[in-house]
């Protein structure tokens, strides 16, 4: 069970999400940092665990606004050996060949911001690309072809459940099993609702390959114990 915190950007600083409702979005206050800064929350949470992945959801790319590739060069530079696993709403290939030249991390292609089913057939075997499957409440947030197409997706898969983003509800674990179903060859991790170590070994039990995290670890409801131990 692999555990990769994430931390969201807007307006050049971290935010604590919210069900996926962004325009209630706030710069985060959390015991692991002094600061906002991107640098210095990660640094903050590497003080929990040597985690090898960080997600970025970079917000105002994804909504259409300039984003944080300055930023993302910073963590790159400040972390070399941490992977970076990066959404910022890329969803053509251009731009998506472009950005992965650039090697500052793996693309992650979320379905909300694709229009068609193409960049993800033609990216799939490139071992650089996520694809996040996401989902507010019980409707998907993409082209209804891209789920009945589970031969076309890449090796790893996110299951984002936007209405559990730090609700402290629990994982989606019906929606994570049919995913583990349709794709049972793939690498699957579990977004949205982890409040602690037993979601975790409950998702580990439905045989998923890890989970991301944020609000638990800023709360300390997932202690540095707990991801020892698993």
């Amino acid at each position: 069970m692999e555990v990769i915190p994430v931390i969201d950007l807007m307006g050049g600083t971290v935010v604590r999400a919210r069900r996926g409702q962004r325009d209630q979005y706030r710069p985060i206050a959390t015991p692991l940092s002094r600061t906002g800064d991107p640098v210095d929350v990660t640094r903050g949470l590497l003080t929990i665990h040597p985690f090898a992945t960080l997600y970025v959801a970079d917000i105002d790319a994804i909504e259409g606004r300039p984003g944080h590739q300055a930023i993302l060069a910073r963590l790159h530079a400040e972390f070399p050996d941490l992977a970076l696993w990066v959404d910022n709403g890329i969803a053509d290939l251009g731009r998506a060949t472009s950005w992965l030249g650039e090697n500052l991390g793996v693309l992650v292609l979320g379905s909300e911001t694709l229009a068609d089913v193409s960049i993800v057939r033609r990216l799939a075997g490139d071992p650089r690309v996520v694809l996040s499957l996401d989902f507010q409440d019980r409707t998907f947030r993409g082209p209804a072809a891209l789920l009945a197409e589970p031969q076309s997706w890449p090796h790893n898969i996110i299951v984002m459940t936007l209405a559990r983003v730090g609700s402290g509800a629990g994982p989606d674990l019906d929606r994570l099993s049919a995913v583990s179903t349709a794709a049972p060859e793939r690498r699957i991790y579990a977004a949205g609702g982890v409040r602690d170590a037993q979601d975790l070994r409950a998702l580990a039990r439905t045989g998923a390959a890890g989970a991301l995290v944020a609000s638990s670890l800023h709360d300390g409801h997932l202690t540095a114990a707990d991801l020892a131990a698993l």
